[in-house]
């Protein structure tokens, strides 16, 4: 058996697809076991490759079982999901070198790198293989979700990426009198967020679905849609994953880390950092996310739908 421990959310586990496939090609005839939280499982079932998932809500849930062949440690730099993994006794561990933990082997981490990179180049490391470029995910089933909708995805588990609201249903009433179909998503917490934009925008209600989707309903939501424009956060990793076109604002995390492969026009970052923030007092949406205005967001939407237009692809 090869255990693998990876993802406590969606950009995780999006980003983590070209290494997981890797360690299938690798060892095709092993089981393998993916320990991530149980809520994840619409799209570990979307990004193919593991046979099981063993929900792991947090590292304190793994427990001593029978010994994996292999553990790989997809999740940090350790030490403790080194020392979580070395605790259920693996035949070997592939992870990043961690003195900390006790571990010698691996390569150094970088903190700078790219997230989809830094797997790869762990399994590389380890003489496997991983392409980068690997990130679609399968198109699930139809759910009943609108098609060609274009979705804003306001809200953020972390406060600091989001963008501010009003300029969210500024955006929202723009593309509404160009004739888009806007939709708002966002988990069960940041549904009131969604309602307020909504209604700050003119929009009916059945326009807010934040709440009202699970996530195969809103990975299938994202596949069929004409545009994603959200923060740094999952949904704009769904949007990479099905091409789905995308603006992705980026804050206090650089876009070099998490975002978007550069390559792929049909998606495109807005990012106002590199700078100092001397005045942010630490509340509310980062100061790099206040300096993007809705024009510029706007003129992103349509320079991407330009490209979709000009390469003869229909957006949604």
């Amino acid at each position: 058996m090869i255990l693998v421990l990876r993802a406590l959310g969606v950009g995780d586990l999006a980003t983590a697809v070209p290494a997981l496939r890797a360690l299938r090609a690798a060892h095709p005839g092993r089981q393998l076991v993916l320990a991530a939280p149980a809520w994840l499982a619409p799209l570990v079932d979307l990004a193919g490759g593991v046979d099981r998932l063993l929900d792991t809500p947090d590292l304190d849930a793994l427990r001593p079982g029978p010994a994996p062949g292999l553990a790989v440690n997809l999740h940090g730099r350790g030490p403790r999901s080194h020392r979580a993994l070395a605790g259920l006794r693996p035949g070997r561990l592939l992870a990043f070198a961690s003195p900390e933990a006790g571990f010698a082997d691996g390569p150094a981490w970088d903190e700078d790198e790219h997230e989809v990179d830094r797997w790869c180049r762990l399994l590389a490391w380890y003489g496997i293989p991983a392409d980068r470029s690997d990130l679609a995910l399968r198109r699930p089933p139809a759910t009943g979700a609108p098609a060609g909708a274009t979705v804003l995805h306001p809200g953020s588990k972390v406060p600091a990426k989001r963008w501010p609201a009003d300029r969210f249903a500024a955006l929202a009433r723009r593309l509404t009198d160009e004739g888009h179909r806007v939709v708002l998503t966002g988990t069960a917490d940041e549904r009131n967020l969604a309602i307020r934009v909504a209604a700050a925008a003119g929009l009916p209600p059945d326009a807010v679905l934040a709440g009202r989707t699970g996530l195969g309903e809103l990975a299938a939501l994202v596949a069929a849609a004409r545009l994603v424009v959200s923060g740094d956060t999952g949904v704009a990793h769904l949007a990479t994953g099905y091409a789905t076109p995308s603006v992705v604002l980026f804050g206090p995390v650089p876009p070099a880390r998490w975002g978007p492969p550069p390559d792929r026009p049909r998606h495109r970052v807005i990012w106002a950092g590199g700078r100092d923030w001397p005045s942010w007092d630490g509340v509310g949406s980062h100061p790099s996310l206040m300096a993007l205005g809705v024009d510029e967001v706007s003129a992103a939407v349509d320079e991407v739908e330009r490209v979709v237009r000009d390469s003869g692809a229909v957006a949604a």
